[in-house]
């Protein structure tokens, strides 16, 4: 069997699968308030709701909790972070950080907005 993923652009293939960082302050999502579901850009698996997103003011995307076993975590190349990562596709989302004291659930989850796209309620 052999999955479909979606087409990426050269700056979403940097980030999803290069692991790269969007510069901050500059996804179409980090201010982006809208209800309903955000999703991976590579394979369509849902992430995060819109209920678990904040503003953290970081430059990117913030949510404090994601969708039951969407998202995978792996120690960072550099060592010292966390790599998130979709769990379906292993796409390279961002990275997590606890203890930041942000909302009662004490975790970030910092994400590239060219790693997901969103799906409304409406």
């Amino acid at each position: 069997m052999t999955e479909k993923f979606n087409e990426l652009s050269i700056e979403e293939r940097h980030i999803i699968i290069e692991k790269g960082t969007e510069p901050p302050f500059s996804g179409i999502y980090n201010e982006h308030f809208k209800k309903g579901v955000y999703l991976c850009k590579h394979c369509d698996s849902p992430l995060y709701r819109s209920e678990s997103k904040f503003p953290s003011h970081c430059g990117w995307p913030s949510f404090d909790d994601e969708i039951e076993g969407s998202v995978a975590r792996v120690r960072d190349a550099d060592g010292r972070r966390i790599e998130i990562l979709c769990a379906n596709c292993g796409g390279h989302l961002g990275h997590v950080f606890e203890g930041e004291r942000y909302t009662e659930k004490n975790t970030r989850h910092c994400v590239n907005s060219l790693s997901m796209h969103f799906r409304s309620d409406d």
